[in-house]
C-alpha cells in the first residue's frame, strides 16, 4: 500500500500483522524500536528529576498538605518526601495496564491512594501531570512501533480524532474541574458510583459489539471525549474508558484507538494541569509529594506497555480491552461499596 493510499493511520497496525504474523516475529525488537524506546525512557526520566524538586515544595503555593498520611510520617509543617515504594509498585502495575489497554491508571490508584490516606489534592494534579507526560511520550513509542500513523498531509483519520478528542476533552475538563472543585460541593462518593456505573455500561456494550466490525463514525467521539472529560475533570479517573472503549464502539481498530487515547489523554491531562495551575491564584494549594514515585513507575511501564501492544494481535485486544474496562469496574464499586453504606447509614 503506497504512502498516498494511508488516510486512515492505522493500516500500519494491520500491515505489521501481515507482514510479521508470529507475536514472536513482532516480538524481537528493530534498532529503530530500540533507539525510540530509549529517548522515550530519557523523557520520563527528565520529568521524574523535575518532581523530585517539585516534590520538596519549592514554591509559595505549594506546600505539605495535613493528609492522614503526611500525618502518620510526621511529616506536617516540613518540606521532608521520600520514594513511597508501595505507590511506585501500585502505579506500575497500573500504569501498563493503562499504557496497554488504553485505560485504568486514574480510575483505579485514585481511589486506592484516597484510602492508603492521601488528599485528593496531593492526588488528582499528580495523577494528570503523570497521564500528561505518559500520553505524549506513548504516542510518540505508539507510532515507532507501528501500532499507528500520525499524518497531517493528508490528514489522517487518527490525527482527526485526537483534535476532536482532545479538543472536546479541554473544555469539559475546565468546566468539571472549576464546576466540581471551585462552584459546587459534590460529594466524591457518588462521582465514583457515577464513574463505576459507568464503566460498567461501557465494557458491556463494548464487548458484546466486538464480536464484528463496527462501521466508522467519528462523529460520535463527540458526545464519549465530552464526557472522559467531565470524569478526568472530577477526579482523574474514568477517562481512558470512555474514549478507548468509545472508539472500540464508533468502529476504530483497537491498537490504533490505544494509541489515539495515549495522544488524547496526554493532551487533556498537560491542558487539566494548566487549569489546575490556574486554581493556584485564587488559594487552591498543590502537593507534588507523590510525583517522583509515580514518575519513577512511569519511566519503566510507560515505554513497556505500547511494545506490547505492537505483539499482541488485534483480535486478542478486542477482547481485553472491555474485559479490563468491565474488571475496573468491579474493582471501583468494591472501593465504593462500604463508604455508600456508611453514608446511607447516617
Amino acid at each position: 500500500m503506497s504512502d498516498d493510499a494511508r488516510t486512515k493511520g492505522w493500516e500500519v497496525a494491520r500491515e505489521l500483522e501481515v507482514k510479521k504474523s508470529s507475536m514472536w516475529a513482532r516480538f524481537l525488537p528493530e534498532k529503530r524500536q530500540l533507539v525510540a524506546a530509549a529517548w522515550g525512557f530519557l523523557a520520563l526520566f527528565a520529568v521524574f528529576l523535575l518532581g523530585c524538586w517539585l516534590a520538596g515544595n519549592p514554591f509559595e503555593a505549594t506546600k505539605r498538605i495535613a493528609s492522614p498520611f503526611v500525618e502518620a510520617r510526621g511529616w506536617v509543617g516540613t518540606n521532608e518526601w521520600s520514594i513511597i515504594w508501595s505507590v511506585v509498585l501500585s502505579a506500575m502495575f497500573f500504569e501498563f495496564m493503562d499504557a496497554s489497554a488504553g485505560m485504568g491508571f486514574g480510575t483505579a490508584i485514585t481511589p486506592l491512594l484516597l484510602l492508603m490516606g492521601f488528599n485528593p489534592k496531593q492526588i488528582v494534579p499528580v495523577v494528570m501531570i503523570q497521564q500528561g507526560v505518559a500520553g505524549l511520550v506513548g504516542a510518540f513509542l505508539h507510532r515507532e512501533f507501528e501500532n499507528v500513523e500520525w499524518k497531517f498531509k493528508p490528514m489522517s483519520e487518527t490525527i482527526k480524532l485526537w483534535l476532536i478528542i482532545a479538543v472536546t476533552g479541554c473544555a469539559a475538563v475546565a468546566f468539571s474541574i472549576t464546576a466540581i472543585y471551585a462552584v459546587f460541593k459534590v460529594a466524591k462518593i457518588w462521582i465514583k458510583l457515577y464513574v463505576a456505573v459507568l464503566l460498567v455500561m461501557m465494557g458491556l456494550v463494548s464487548l458484546y459489539q466486538s464480536r464484528k466490525d463496527r462501521p466508522y463514525k467519528p462523529k460520535m467521539m463527540f458526545g464519549f471525549a465530552a464526557l472522559a472529560g467531565f470524569n478526568k475533570g472530577v477526579g482523574g479517573g474514568g477517562y481512558g474508558p470512555v474514549v478507548t472503549v468509545g472508539g472500540l464502539i464508533s468502529g476504530v481498530p483497537v491498537k490504533s484507538m490505544l494509541a489515539v487515547t495515549a495522544i488524547s489523554e496526554g493532551t487533556v491531562s498537560t491542558f487539566s494541569v494548566l487549569v489546575w495551575l490556574a486554581l493556584l491564584t485564587g488559594g487552591v494549594t498543590i502537593d507534588y509529594l507523590l510525583l517522583p514515585s509515580m514518575m519513577l513507575a512511569t519511566m519503566f511501564t510507560a515505554v513497556a506497555a505500547p511494545y506490547t501492544t505492537r505483539v499482541f494481535p488485534e483480535k486478542a485486544w478486542k477482547f481485553i480491552v472491555p474485559v479490563y474496562c468491565c474488571i475496573l469496574a468491579g474493582y471501583t464499586f468494591y472501593k465504593v461499596i462500604p463508604d455508600i453504606i456508611a453514608k446511607l447509614s447516617g
